[in-house]
């Protein structure tokens, strides 16, 4: 098994059955409302946009879109929660996911700090047992099996690929692709591939990584170019500006519709088999996040969907399920 903070070999790569062509995963990280700006604490989080998620997954169902919640502990603990989604994913009309944040999950053996929030800096035991927790209430509570993964705050380390595996999971998807949280004590992924990946030779583990792409005149020198302005933010904006190099993540929180159309060119023409969107549950409620203030917010969100899913629809780029990708990897 092969530690997800290391980029793959070529080799790795996985191979999709040609039928499937190319598709795009919606996730949500279903998570508790906590002040973002604040040190990260065990209470004190609320979970008041929860009712939020109901009018959401018709949104989606409205739209063709099975969404997949990927649910951390508290939400894991909502009744509320649990009676909103248990029809849908029971229908097929939505799927589960695993989120761990680790400073929310028991059991409470570490220090509440930066490093521990990146649940794979801890010790292998630990992480199992706050994972194995997570895993048993999610599918005790919504009666479902859960078989994807993503760490919070992208946070995977040494122990975690053997951990799911080992578990039953068939995908991650902690690996955010063009991104390097090597600053804050976590996992640096500014070399790793956009492209799914196995994590193991005996192909029991996907990597299914969110998509960010580079985009503007530089975009193929984008990742070494990124990382020499690592501490340059100001140089960075001015290359976004001016066309040079844009880093773009597909996701309605702080990217405009306009930059996700033209990721998505960007990533079709790369030909990834499938583009991951995502976003945060909480931005469903004003108030709640740094990119959803108020209710203008709101609809801004909600446009931003509309107008990507209207392009990818207009590309021929339909939505898919975990099911689904693991189908057309083992076919």
């Amino acid at each position: 098994m092969r530690s997800m903070l290391d980029p793959p070999p070529r080799s790795a790569l996985a191979r999709f059955d040609k039928a499937f062509g190319q598709r795009f995963l919606l996730t949500v990280d279903t998570e508790e409302e906590f002040d973002w700006n604040e040190p990260l604490a065990r209470d004190g989080h609320g979970l008041d946009h929860v009712e939020r998620l109901a009018e959401f997954q018709q949104f989606c169902e409205n739209e063709g879109v099975v969404p997949v919640y990927l649910v951390d502990w508290p939400i894991a603990q909502s009744r509320r929660a649990a009676e909103i989604l248990r029809g849908p994913v029971a229908a097929g009309r939505a799927e589960i996911g695993v989120q761990l944040h680790p400073w929310v999950n028991p059991p409470f053996d570490e220090e509440v700090n930066q490093h521990n929030s990146f649940a794979g800096n801890l010790g292998r035991e630990l992480e199992a047992a706050k994972f194995r927790g997570l895993r048993d209430a999610i599918e005790q509570n919504f009666e479902v099996a859960p078989a994807i993964y993503r760490a919070g705050r992208y946070g995977v380390g040494p122990n975690s690929a053997e951990m799911l595996a080992d578990s039953g999971i068939a995908i991650d998807t902690s690996v955010r692709a063009n991104f390097d949280y090597s600053g804050a004590d976590g996992p640096d992924f500014s070399r790793h591939p956009l492209a799914p990946y196995w994590l193991d030779d005996n192909k029991r583990l996907l990597e299914l990584p969110l998509t960010t792409v580079y985009w503007g005149m530089l975009r193929r020198q984008g990742p070494w170019i990124y990382r020499a302005l690592a501490r340059l933010p100001a140089v960075r904006a001015v290359c976004a500006h001016s066309g040079l190099l844009e880093r773009i993540p597909l996701t309605p929180e702080g990217t405009s519709a306009d930059e996700a159309i033209r990721g998505i060119d960007m990533a079709l023409d790369d030909g990834l088999p499938v583009l991951v969107l995502s976003f945060h549950s909480p931005s469903l409620m004003p108030g709640h996040t740094p990119y959803v203030r108020d209710q203008a917010d709101l609809d801004a969100l909600y446009h931003w969907f509309r107008r990507v899913l209207a392009y990818l629809e207009m590309r021929q780029v339909p939505p898919t399920t975990v099911g689904e990708v693991m189908q057309a990897v083992r076919r």
